[in-house]
């Protein structure tokens, strides 16, 4: 028996799940959350300011693969032959000349600036616009290939806001590198910042990279941005890898601090939705949407069929981002479950501020009665939510409370709920979020068919497909296409360990991993062609309403 591991880091925790190579069976599996980033430490979210400490990465892979170890047969890590990571992106940090953190030096240990900014930190909306404008005016438009608009979640721009912003990291700040390239660098032991293997997935889609200029922006173009960047392109890189790579084997120590064997083969990084696409057995023709607390969208098109043709306004095109060999397509929304939980928010209020503080009953039914009310606010919802008819939809939202990621990136869009009246219910209000980030779904496909890029599938995948049915119902409707979804809760864990599998020569392409490891779908979503009439009118007022705000 071979086994792998595939490790996926999202927003909130590390999983880790241990799959049999031959198959694709699920041996064992861990979750561990991020312990700092629970306690809400580093983040000011009145600010849009997420950072991780990168010690929160590194507590929880040792627990969550040791976990999984644990409750697998006796044997297994012996037999582990291949490891491969995803994670959020962009989520940069800057590191020192050995390839280290700055938040791991002693100096920096609490320092926001100095650790991984997270992909939903919009810190650097300026910069972002200071790169667009400069790109739009230089002799090479650096955004081409990245949906002609770069964005504030992206690594360029939250590395020189954390430079301008804070001055004592700039003695220190050798480099820079995303979380999808140090993990696999660190546990393999190439962390100079020259030599490091550098993911195509992440360079690609967002640190304006491309073969056609010989790989990042030019260092004119960098100092011409700010002077604080000069000097950062040489201690870059100009070669990026698809996943299918090799970026080495386990270290002594790692292997002893995971449990592992130095026989392990660690495969180059890339981000979580490009591989949950693959763990979802993504094809040409098949649009993946990872949907959890925002969307990443996902597409693969033959390289022939899409020629020279730019998509404008989506989060890159990559020749082997997703499948070597492919175009990589990537769009997505800031926000979908996150809104949800914004407005779960929202009704907690009362719970801990009013029930909390009463002097009856005791302490421990106020705690139980809480819990079960907040367990049960998005499940009572959607069932009230689900009893309203289309034709009562009297509410239209916008879905850009984090801002909005495609199509045509804008981080300074607010959210909206319009057509309130005294009889507008929370169940109402609920409806029309989840109409609204079916909507915002609806804008992406629709930019993807303008420019002739062929949808014969939609594939589902992440917590909420599986969990939320009237969600995916709803968005089903909006689209009026078919939605499969993904039988495997953790596709990005299985996509990683498709990947780790090629890494350690068990297959020669991921394209065969796929075929011997892959899970199916556990069911279908089929569009109600009467709700789907109305959806069509109602998203004509979604688009009038999202101008107005635009404009205003």
């Amino acid at each position: 028996m071979k086994y792998v591991i595939g490790l996926d880091y999202g927003t909130d925790s590390c999983r880790a799940v241990i799959v049999n190579s031959a198959n694709g069976e699920e041996i064992a599996s861990a979750v561990h959350y991020y312990p700092r980033w629970k306690a809400g430490k580093y983040c000011r979210p009145e600010a849009n300011q997420y950072r991780q400490h990168p010690l929160d990465y590194l507590e929880t892979m040792e627990g969550a693969i040791r976990q999984a170890l644990s409750e697998s047969p006796l044997g297994t890590a012996e037999n582990i032959v291949g490891i491969a990571f995803d994670t959020t992106g962009s989520t940069p940090v800057l590191i020192d000349e050995t390839g280290l953190p700055l938040a791991l030096l002693p100096e920096f240990a609490e320092n926001p600036n100095a650790m991984f900014v997270l992909w939903k930190d919009h810190t650097a909306i300026k910069e972002a616009a200071e790169i667009n404008r400069l790109s739009k005016t230089w002799k090479i438009d650096y955004t081409a290939y990245e949906g002609g608009i770069y964005s504030s979640e992206w690594v360029w721009a939250k590395m020189l806001h954390v430079l301008r912003e804070d001055k004592s990291l700039r003695t220190k700040a050798y480099s820079w590198i995303e979380h999808c390239d140090w993990l696999p660098a660190l546990i393999t032991g190439n962390t100079a910042p020259e030599k490091i293997i550098r993911s195509r997935c992440a360079a690609g889609h967002k640190a304006l990279w491309h073969p056609s200029w010989n790989g990042l922006p030019t260092e004119k173009f960098l100092t011409a941005l700010d002077p604080l960047l000069a000097g950062f392109r040489e201690h870059l890189f100009e070669k990026t890898y698809p996943a299918d790579k090799r970026v080495g084997y386990l270290t002594e120590e790692w292997a002893k601090r995971l449990g592992l064997t130095t026989n392990v083969a660690v495969g180059v990084g890339a981000f979580d939705c490009h591989f949950g696409a693959v763990g979802a057995q993504i094809k040409p023709g098949a649009f993946v949407r990872v949907i959890g607390t925002s969307t990443c969208d996902i597409m693969v098109v033959p390289s022939e069929e899409i020629g020279d043709k730019l998509i404008p306004g989506i989060c890159g095109q990559v020749d082997g981002s997703v499948i070597p060999g492919l175009m990589g397509l990537e769009a997505g929304q800031s926000g979908f479950g996150d809104i949800y939980a914004w407005f779960k928010r929202v009704l907690e209020w009362p719970l801990e501020n009013i029930i909390g503080k009463l002097n009856f009953p005791d302490a421990t039914t106020k705690e139980n009665l809480i819990k079960e009310i907040v367990e049960n606010l998005i499940p009572e919802l959607s069932a009230a939510a689900e009893k309203i008819p289309v034709s009562e939809s009297a509410l239209i939202a916008t879905d850009w409370m984090n801002g909005r990621r495609t199509p045509d990136a804008n981080q300074l869009l607010k959210g909206t709920i319009t057509g309130l009246t005294l009889a507008s219910s929370a169940p109402l209000i609920f409806r029309a979020l989840v109409e609204a980030t079916a909507y915002g779904s609806k804008a992406i496909v629709d930019r993807f068919l303008e420019n002739g890029i062929e949808i014969k599938e939609v594939i589902g995948i992440g917590g909420i497909s599986l969990k939320s049915p009237f969600v995916m119902q709803t968005l089903a409707d909006v689209l009026g296409m078919p939605i499969k979804v993904a039988r495997i809760e953790q596709a990005c864990a299985f996509g990683a360990a498709m990947f780790a599998t090629v890494a350690a020569d068990v297959y020669p392409t991921v394209e065969e991993a796929q075929t011997a490891m892959g899970h199916g779908f556990a069911y279908e979503y089929i569009p109600n062609e009467e709700n789907h009439q109305l959806y069509l009118e109602l998203y004509k007022k979604y688009q009038a309403i999202g101008r107005f705000t635009e404009i205003h």
